[in-house]
C-alpha cells in the first residue's frame, strides 16, 4: 500500500483496520484509534507502570503525548493525498490526575483547516467521561 497515494483519512482508516502498522509511538504510549472520520478521531489509551513520575502518579507527558496524537490526527484525517503536517503549537490543560491501568478515551476534533494551518482541539477522559485534560493544537500543513 503506497501511503503517499492515500488521503489522511484513508491512512487513518488503514491503521484502524490493521492494514498498515501503527506508528511506533503506540508501543511506548499504548494507544490506538477506535473511530476515525474526516476531522474527528477517537483513540483509546492506557497508562501503566512505565508512565509514572517520581511521585508514582502518571507523568503529565503521557496526557500531552496522547493529546498531541489525537489533535494532529484530526488534522491529518482531513488532508488530501501527498500532504503532510507537523505540530507547531500544543497547549495542554491538566484537569485531574490520569489514572493508571484504566481504559482512557481521547478525542480530537478539527476546528479549522486552511492552506497552511490546521487548528484542532482534544480531550482525554476516563471511560465513564470524567475529564482529565484538554488541548488545542496548531499543525503546519506541508504541501509538496
Amino acid at each position: 500500500m503506497m501511503m503517499k497515494n492515500l488521503t489522511g483519512l484513508q491512512q487513518m482508516q488503514a491503521i484502524l483496520n490493521g492494514e498498515i502498522p501503527a506508528p511506533s509511538i503506540s508501543k511506548v504510549i499504548p494507544m490506538k484509534p477506535i473511530d476515525v472520520n474526516e476531522g474527528n478521531v477517537m483513540f483509546e489509551a492506557f497508562a501503566n507502570e512505565h508512565h509514572l513520575n517520581p511521585m508514582g502518579g502518571v507523568h503529565g507527558g503521557f496526557a500531552a503525548t496522547v493529546l498531541d496524537t489525537v489533535t494532529a490526527c484530526a488534522v491529518h484525517s482531513a488532508l488530501p493525498a501527498g500532504v503532510s503536517y507537523s505540530t507547531i503549537d500544543l497547549n495542554i490543560k491538566m484537569v485531574r490526575p490520569v489514572p493508571k491501568n484504566q481504559r482512557l478515551i481521547a478525542k480530537g476534533n478539527l476546528m479549522n483547516l486552511s492552506k497552511s494551518l490546521g487548528i484542532s482541539e482534544g480531550t482525554l477522559t476516563t471511560e465513564d467521561g470524567k475529564l482529565l485534560a484538554t488541548a488545542t493544537a496548531t499543525c503546519l500543513v506541508i504541501r509538496p
